[in-house]
């Protein structure tokens, strides 16, 4: 009798240890699977990430139409328009509204107008840094060809030719246009835009967190030489949340971001 219950108490044993022995096999197995998937959506984040710049890449969005060569994404936030990149002839954006945030001028002209998602993403950045105590106001938005041919024709009258292709755009090849961008000033810059303004605790404050709102300063210091254009710290250009970070972590500008030749360098 004693032997069956020795028997008995260790086959029981027997029986403990084998069915912890599966737990933890289970338990190593599901850490593995875990990690695996940590990896695979890491990975998948990451391979999205590229495809953003790629999507869009210079050589892929552009076409030859006459003389000139045209933009195909007209209507993507990534779009790239610069002196070598116009807007298709016509082109005006079909979902212009006004945001809410301060003007300097009272009149109701085109210049108030943005896209809606980069005018509703405007109304946050203004309000962003009013939180912090910073008062922004919005100077020029959109601008249709017609009014380009006006603005590029009264600075080359006054400047002459290449003084205006420093800080003017030819018609047709003008950011405003895309309904992207907008001027910002602040009281303290007395409404202008100057260079100057980098200096004022406002612009400081735009240049720190614009990429928090989905924008970035289009036209950088010391990157003339690529964007055709010199410095100006007040003219913000929408793109979207992810890709301003990505672009403002590296302090590049958007025809760097977008190149996929390799042959874009400071």
């Amino acid at each position: 009798m004693k032997n069956v219950k020795k028997r008995y108490v260790l086959s029981l044993a027997i029986i403990l240890m084998i069915s912890l022995s599966a737990c933890k096999g289970n338990d190593i197995v599901g850490t593995v699977q875990a990690d695996s998937d940590t990896n695979a959506e890491q990975g998948a984040g990451e391979k999205e990430q590229a495809t953003i710049a790629q999507q869009y890449a210079l050589s892929k969005t552009i076409q030859q139409d006459g003389d000139k060569e045209v933009v195909t994404n007209q209507d993507s936030v990534a779009v790239v328009v610069n002196k070598q990149r116009a807007l298709p002839d016509g082109y005006e954006p079909s979902d212009l509204v006004e945001p809410n945030v301060k003007f300097s001028f009272n009149e109701k002209v085109e210049k108030r107008l943005m896209r809606k998602e980069a005018a509703e993403a405007l109304e946050s950045l203004f309000a962003g840094a009013k939180d912090d105590g910073y008062d922004l106001f919005a100077v020029s938005g959109y601008r249709s060809y017609k009014r380009q041919v006006t603005v590029f024709n009264s600075s080359v009258q006054r400047n002459g030719r290449e003084h205006a292709e420093k800080f003017s755009a030819e018609p047709g090849k003008s950011e405003h246009q895309t309904g992207l961008a907008m001027d910002v000033s602040s009281q303290s810059a007395n409404f202008g835009l100057e260079q100057s303004f980098s200096q004022t605790d406002e612009g400081k404050w735009l240049a720190e967190h614009a990429a928090d709102y989905g924008f970035v300063i289009r036209y950088l210091e010391g990157k003339e030489d690529i964007t055709g254009y010199l410095y100006e710290p007040w003219h913000v250009r929408y793109v979207g949340i992810e890709t301003a970070k990505d672009i403002a972590s590296q302090g590049v500008t958007l025809e760097e971001y977008f190149d996929d030749t390799g042959t874009i360098k400071a």
